[in-house]
């Protein structure tokens, strides 16, 4: 079995700086490796350029544990023996958006966040945050597929589904497991200033701030199936022949209803209307059709929309991104490679 743990060398003792700036990262059985590791490596980056951070990896008993990956990550201590952090990360694992969170590992959360100056989680370590109590009435994210799940789990707590980071007070939580280098950043930001910020950013070959939200990295619309069959009828019409004329007045011969009935058949259901419905299906075949090579003209025709500007003023609306923006950053490696 591999083992994972931040170099010595680059971990700054206690006698580096006066008051060196702990950063204590809270570990566990089946960890996701690259929200310890992403953070943790823009933290001791930013100690090259003048940051004083004192990188360590705690676990609930003191005891290494396994990552995802299956490599053994060794940690520095118990969480109840370490003094208080300054800044307390909580990694994210696949495992607590299926399964309910372990009290010991809530407990784990909760005890330290007490005394940390500010509290983060990565991905799905927002799970670990709100079992301990710590998203209650604020404001949050985690990763786009369990935005719901988080919801459901923390229904107090505000989620901000396309969010790439959430600052709540002292309380910061992050998207999918590369966005938790994007709230470290941020932290390193906040702590340092720009210029510290973007010389780790220029030195690690990241963004210093992205664009857009996670919706530009999300899969292509899937909600769950209007439950009444006429209602089917017509969203099947719609994702079958986007390109067709489905203004809300024709969608209702369809079913010889009228366009205001129809209206409130979307609203009930699928919380939208059936214009917005129509443009988030022409949106995701437009999307679909750049990420297959197609041009950004191309794409919009395809997909049903009256024009590219049309399109353009979706993509804006949704992603903050052109078409074209969007192509360059998620294009197909096939093209991009092609000859």
């Amino acid at each position: 079995m591999s083992s994972f743990a931040a170099p010595a060398a680059d971990r700054p003792s206690a006698m580096a700086g006066d008051t060196p700036h702990r950063v204590a990262f809270l570990v566990y059985d089946g960890v996701t490796l690259l929200d310890v590791a992403g953070p943790a490596e823009v933290f001791t980056e930013a100690n090259r350029f003048g940051a004083d951070y004192q990188v360590v990896l705690l676990s609930p008993t003191g005891e290494d544990v396994t990552s995802n990956l299956g490599f053994r990550v060794a940690v520095d201590a118990a969480v109840s023996a370490e003094p208080a952090a300054g800044t307390y990360v909580v990694a994210g694992s696949s495992l607590y958006p299926r399964t309910p969170v372990p009290g010991e590992l809530a407990d784990a959360a909760r005890v330290p966040a007490a005394g940390a100056g500010r509290v983060a989680s990565i991905c799905t370590g927002a799970f670990i945050l709100a079992a301990a109590g710590l998203l209650d009435g604020r404001r949050a994210t985690t990763h786009w597929k369990v935005t719901h799940e988080l919801a459901a789990r923390c229904p107090t707590c505000r989620v901000e589904p396309d969010a790439i980071y959430v600052r709540d007070g002292t309380t910061y939580t992050s998207a999918g497991v590369t966005a938790g280098i994007d709230l470290a950043l941020a932290l390193v930001e906040e702590d340092h200033g720009s210029d510290v910020a973007r010389d780790v950013a220029r030195a690690l070959v990241v963004y210093m701030q992205r664009s857009g939200g996670q919706s530009q990295f999300s899969a292509p619309l899937q909600g769950p199936p209007p439950r009444s069959s006429a209602l089917r009828k017509i969203t099947d019409l719609v994702t079958a022949d986007p390109q067709g004329n489905h203004s809300p007045g024709e969608l209702a011969k369809h079913l010889n209803v009228s366009t205001r009935h129809l209206t409130r058949l979307f609203h009930d259901e699928l919380s939208t209307t059936p214009a917005r419905y129509v443009e988030n299906i022409r949106f995701d075949m437009g999307r679909a059709l750049l990420d297959q090579g197609h041009t950004a003209t191309q794409a919009a025709a395809l997909a049903g929309f009256p024009s590219y500007e049309s399109m353009r003023r979706v993509f804006a609306r949704k992603l903050s991104i052109s078409p074209a923006a969007y192509q360059r950053r998620f294009g197909t490696a096939r093209r991009a490679n092609a000859g």
